[in-house]
């Protein structure tokens, strides 16, 4: 009985363990590729959106003040 219950219980810790791990490290790994993720992304869309907004205003004002 005693083999059984160990081996029953050394397999359930295992499969619990390996579970949670797996789960903790995928939670973990999901959400620093988000965060890394959505930084890069908010980063590359200031920019973008930075510089097309200078140019088109210093079109815009260029036509203005040529007007």
């Amino acid at each position: 009985m005693d083999g059984w219950m160990d081996g029953w219980m050394d397999r359930w810790m295992d499969g619990w363990m390996d579970g949670w791990m797996d789960g903790w490290m995928d939670g973990w790994m999901d959400g620093w590729m988000d965060g890394r993720m959505d930084g890069w992304m908010d980063a590359w869309m200031d920019a973008w959106m930075d510089a097309w907004m200078d140019a088109w205003m210093d079109a815009w004002m260029d036509a203005w003040m040529d007007g």
